[in-house]
Order: structure tokens, then sequence, then C-alpha cells
């Protein structure tokens, strides 16, 4: 063949098996397994280190029984995958696995396996041998009997929820109790707080005067207070006394109301006084002068006691006659 070189050709080829070569050789996922000690008693435990490199951004996936590897060898627990990268663009995928076994005899553990795709990669076989206690049977005075049961120490926390829960029927019973002896005696479940009686209107109306006049409001300067206070205590006595609704109407609405109450006709200046002078201290800021607020508030006693309603005493009982006392006698002896 002219025109080809031979050399070349030969080049190519070593070229191209050499790039090749390394490319598959780069791909290969690894698995390695050793074990920290290889010869255990009786319920000691050991550890299985698990390796796997591949290549960074290949998912592969490493299958290790969940409960036992084999039968007589269980797994306790499985670390956390711990992956490290190195300078050739390749991943070291590391996990520990702690066993144990109960079972004395000589195991060699079945190989682990990692699939990478359509692959699947097992490990070498790790051998385990498990020994039992050594015995003395020609030394029967170094065996020792089980030991007792050791009392655990006083917590006073392990006690909370039998403290508690005595408490608590402490508790309920006490309730319950109560509540019967209630219903016994016919009472309401909750001590309610008996009201007051209610005072006539005239004695209510004068006991708060005398509260207001106590406070000594406008010596303080507190004027406009206290010609509220006072207006206020006479509109409500005006709606117990006369029935209108006196809270709602204005100073000339009350008076032009009261002009048609016989009863309010003597006294109808004192209130007449008492609301002009509110007024002008409430709306025009007006500071009135200290007989001016003497003067309103005596008006004001004078009004509630000559327009009070006397009520009629209870009727009394006739007495008995001697006749009646008599007969009334026998028949408590009989």
């Amino acid at each position: 063949m002219k025109g080809i070189n031979i050399n070349s050709l030969l080049w190519g080829f070593i070229l191209s098996v050499f790039l090749f070569g390394g490319k598959a050789a780069a791909q290969k996922t690894l698995i390695d397994v050793s074990i920290d000690s290889a010869a255990i008693l009786i319920g000691e435990q050991t550890v299985l280190h698990v390796s796997v490199t591949t290549d960074k951004g290949k998912k592969v996936l490493l299958t290790i029984p969940p409960d036992t590897l084999m039968t007589g060898v269980e797994v306790l627990s499985l670390s956390a995958p711990d992956t490290t990268e190195t300078d050739n663009n390749r991943l070291i995928i590391k996990q520990d696995i702690l066993i144990t076994s109960f079972d004395s005899a000589l195991y060699l553990l079945p190989p682990l396996k990692v699939i990478d795709q359509a692959d699947t990669i097992y490990s070498k076989q790790v051998a385990l041998k498990v020994s039992t206690l050594p015995v003395q049977a020609d030394a029967p005075d170094k065996f020792y009997d089980i030991k007792g049961v050791w009392q655990p120490p006083f917590v006073l926390a392990d006690y909370y929820p039998l403290i508690f829960g005595v408490l608590l029927t402490l508790f309920l019973i006490c309730v319950i109790g109560y509540i019967l002896q209630r219903i016994r005696n016919k009472k309401s479940l909750l001590p309610l707080k008996k009201e007051e009686p209610k005072l006539p209107p005239h004695e209510q109306a004068i006991k708060e005067l005398e509260e207001i006049k106590q406070r000594k409001l406008w010596q303080q300067g507190r004027s406009k207070e206290y010609y509220t206070a006072i207006t206020d205590t006479l509109r409500k006595y005006l709606i117990e006394r006369f029935d209108i609704n006196a809270l709602e109407m204005t100073s000339g609405e009350i008076m032009n109301t009261l002009q048609s109450e016989p009863e309010a006709a003597p006294v109808y200046n004192n209130l007449k006084q008492i609301l002009l002078l509110s007024d002008f201290v409430k709306f025009a800021k007006m500071n009135p002068l200290p007989d001016e607020n003497d003067l309103s508030m005596a008006n004001a006693y004078e009004f509630v006691e000559r327009t009070k309603r006397i009520e009629a005493p209870p009727a009394e009982k006739p007495e008995q006659t001697e006749k009646e006392k008599t007969a009334e006698e026998s028949k408590l002896k009989e």
C-alpha cells in the first residue's frame, strides 16, 4: 500500500489502546472489607470496615443486611457513609458495621456487594472466630453462683408519677365531697357573694352625696369632676323617683319635664341652680366661687330630702282579746 506510513499506524494503535484501557480502568468500581478483630468472645463486638472506590458522579449502591450478616452473626448498627474525594477524580466511600455473635464457631462472613449500574462487584470474604469463655473444670472452687439482684439507688424523680397521682386523687375527693355537701344543703355549687340590699333612691343619693363631699374635689381645683359627680347622682335619683330617663336628657329637658311634677315644685329652683352652674363649669370652663360650690351641695341635699317618697309603715297586727288568748293556750296544751 502506497502512501501509508506503517510507523504512524502502529503508534496510533498503541495510543488508542492506552487511552481506552486507561478510561476503562478509571471507570472500574472497587470494594474492600477489613475487620478490627478476627477473634472475639461470645457477646463481644467488632467492627467491619467497608470501603468503596468509584468515579466521581457515578451512582453506586452498597447492599448491607440490616440485622444479620449470616446465621449466628448479628448487625448491631451501621455508621453514616463517609465520602472522600481523591486527586484523580475518584471517590472513596467508607462505612462501618458493628457486629457481634452469641454462638461460638468459626464464621466465614459472606462477601458484601456493590451494584454499579449493570455490574455487581463483590468484596473478599473475612473470617471471624467466636470463642466461649474458658472454663477450668479442675478448679470447682472458682465456679460462682449467680449474683443477687442489686437494689437501685433512691431517686425522687422516679416517684413523681406516684406522688402526683396521690395528690390528684386527694384533690378530686375534696372536690366531689364539696359538691355533694353543697347539693345536700341545696346551695349553689359556687359560693356567690351576697348582694347588699338595695337602698331606697333617696338614701342611695344621700350616700353618694356624702362620698362626693368627703372627696373635697373643688377644694383641689377639680370643679368639673365635682359638678359631674353631683349631677350624675341627681340624674340617677330622678330616674328612680320620677321615672324619667334623666341620663339621656339635657339640663333643659330635665327642667321642662319637672315643671309638671307638683312634688318637685318647692325645690325646682334648687335643681335649676345646680344644673345651670354645672353646664357653665363643664362647657364654658367656669370656675365657681367657694360659696357657689357649697350652695350647690346644699341644694342637692335639700332637693333629695324634700322630694323623697315616704313609704307607709306596715300595718300592725291587732292585739288578741282575752278570749282568743285563752282559746289559743288551750289548743297548745292539747
